[in-house]
């Protein structure tokens, strides 16, 4: 064990199960460790590294903004908060934004929201509203959040959570319907489930589940933490069904890989719930995050990442589907945001992972049986068949494993 992952393990919480690889540097869609071995990153830190690593313009504006104005809290104007939500607000076509720092912030921002507006607006009784969530979902590890979640380790120990969250199954537009009542006040969801395997719900569900809203009068938040910014194939991943929600949550890859940014960003009569000292952030739209947040967007669009996305993904999707292997129970996706979902018992996700990190691939597996690969947007057609070699051979290399050990 390096020195480096001894200090780690000694001296930080024990809340996750690293690779065994150190980490040094970084660079467009390839990473080093300290031994100084390259490897494909098609992970992308959970979609937070959509422009690639240290990418040129991000760092050249990260860098000019920190040597003029980094940090003054929202007691003040600054000349960069209000570009970026402007351009923020026109490429989602939503009224307003509310800037935080991480993903789980700009969620606990939503439902605060959502909370207020059926209080306010729908004559809820304070204390009363209800908030309904899917299962498998992955929202954030708040407390308020962990209380919408289905999976047992996440909510283990970490109870007594807030009343009125409510969870029912995701892809049903059915049981929404029918979980409503006079008290809720939105319904959070994410278009394709991340953390829950790279999950897609039928075709139409968020179009009818926004209908359903409309009809019920209740907020529809949609989380596009993982899947916005390009990711997908579409600028947002709800626009594949033409839906434009209420409430609207983004972060990740609006830091481009350098900090955390996020937003909130709703209709006008949802976020005018809001008036100065109900919700805030000291750090939330600081003015060196606003510049990168700025220029993270004018990326995506400038360079087309969305589209990128869109054409890469879809050889990408066809190729991994190529792969005949009995370990695997399917490949699904869309843009460059695919899982591999494994079928064995003797090998598994995190086994993968390791053996594609042995054949220079970092990728990291969710609930011990999907492999998520989300290689960084700019990344190029070759790299992405050097990819697909590296983990053909990977399953090939433990299907001769498993057929010597039967």
């Amino acid at each position: 064990m390096t020195a480096e992952r001894s200090l780690e393990d000694r001296y930080g919480a024990n809340n996750y199960d690293p690779l065994p690889v150190v980490l040094v540097r970084g660079e467009g869609v390839f990473v080093w460790d300290s031994l100084g071995r390259r490897y494909l990153d098609m992970m992308s830190a959970y979609s937070a590294v959509s422009h690639g690593h240290c990418n040129p313009r991000l760092v050249r504006v990260l860098t000019d903004q920190a040597q003029k104005l980094a940090v003054v809290s929202r007691a003040f104007y600054t000349d960069q908060l209000g570009p970026f939500l402007s351009l923020a607000c026109e490429l989602t076509r939503m009224d307003r934004a509310l800037p935080m720092n991480t993903g789980t912030e700009a969620v606990e921002t939503a439902l605060k929201a959502a909370r207020k507006w059926a209080c306010v607006h729908k004559g809820v009784p304070d204390g009363q509203s209800e908030i309904i969530a899917c299962q498998g979902n992955f929202h954030g590890r708040s407390i308020a959040i962990v209380g919408l979640s289905s999976e047992p380790q996440y909510r283990r120990g970490f109870g007594p959570y807030p009343p009125g969250l409510k969870i029912i199954p995701y892809g049903d537009a059915d049981a929404l319907a029918q979980a409503v009542t006079v008290r809720t006040a939105a319904f959070l969801v994410e278009p394709i489930q991340g953390e829950g395997g790279i999950v897609l719900p039928p075709e139409g569900y968020l179009a009818r589940c926004a209908e359903i809203c409309r009809e019920r009068n209740i907020l529809f938040l949609v989380d596009e933490v993982q899947t916005g910014l390009g990711r997908t194939g579409r600028f947002l991943a709800c626009d594949y069904e033409g839906v434009k929600p209420d409430g609207l949550i983004l972060g990740k890859a609006l830091g481009g890989g350098l900090l955390p940014v996020s937003l909130f960003l709703a209709r006008e009569q949802l976020m005018h719930v809001f008036g100065p000292g109900d919700h805030g952030s000291t750090f939330g739209g600081n003015p060196l995050a606003a510049a990168v947040g700025l220029e993270a967007l004018k990326i995506i669009v400038e360079e087309g990442l969305a589209e990128r996305s869109a054409e890469l993904g879809r050889e990408f999707l066809d190729a991994l589907r190529s792969i005949r292997s009995p370990l695997i129970r399917s490949v699904r996706g869309r843009g460059l945001f695919i899982g591999i979902e494994i079928q064995s018992e003797r090998v598994t996700g995190r086994m993968v992972c390791e053996r594609l990190l042995d054949a220079g691939i970092l990728s990291k597996e969710t609930h011990k049986t999907v492999i998520r690969l989300a290689p960084p947007l700019i990344i190029r057609a070759d790299q992405l068949r050097d990819a697909v070699d590296r983990i053909h051979r990977v399953f090939d290399a433990l299907d001769q494993g498993v057929r010597k050990a039967s």
